[in-house]
């Protein structure tokens, strides 16, 4: 279950819950997740992102994306902690497995998209899927972590039809 909350609002010409629960569910059958998910996106503006970031991060500074995973991998997509003890990382209303929560600066992305000459429903896919890599466990710590993470964003793109050319 993909839950969305706007701290802020913003028109535009595509369906952003659409492309926000496509993204996370190719995602999640991307990485090969046996499990139905709960995850929450909270969709903001540069100023509410910029606290967080500096509240959790310590960061003072505006960012596109921030994610908040719920499980600890030891390896990224291995969900076998879950089958251990479900209980731990289940909802206890509706038995899905708590991935976590998204956090997007839609002003960031609408930067980006312009910055990157693509459109603003293609960022904001590239930042969920981003974000929902790191819920599965995956980082871009060093280089080779960062070229998996990209291969992999550009994959569930794609297998979505979601490309720098498409609206």
């Amino acid at each position: 279950m993909v839950s969305i909350e706007r701290e802020c609002e913003r028109t535009y010409s595509f369906d952003v819950d659409a492309t926000i629960t496509a993204v996370v569910e190719e995602a999640l059958q991307y990485v090969g997740c046996p499990y139905e998910c709960a995850v929450n996106v909270l969709l903001t503006d540069d100023a509410n992102i910029r606290e967080m970031n500096r509240e959790h991060r310590n960061i003072d500074k505006a960012t596109d994306v921030l994610s908040f995973p719920m499980l600890d991998y030891e390896t990224p997509a291995d969900f076998s902690m879950v089958e251990e003890e479900p209980d731990i990382y289940a909802d206890p209303e509706t038995g899905d497995l708590v991935l976590g929560d998204i956090v997007i600066s839609l002003e960031r992305a609408e930067a980006q998209a312009a910055e990157y000459n693509h459109s603003v429903r293609r960022e904001l896919a590239f930042l969920v899927a981003h974000s929902m890599l790191h819920l599965c466990g995956y980082d871009h710590m060093d280089d080779a972590e960062r070229l998996v993470m990209e291969q992999k964003q550009e994959e569930i793109l794609g297998r979505l039809g979601i490309t720098r050319d498409s609206e």
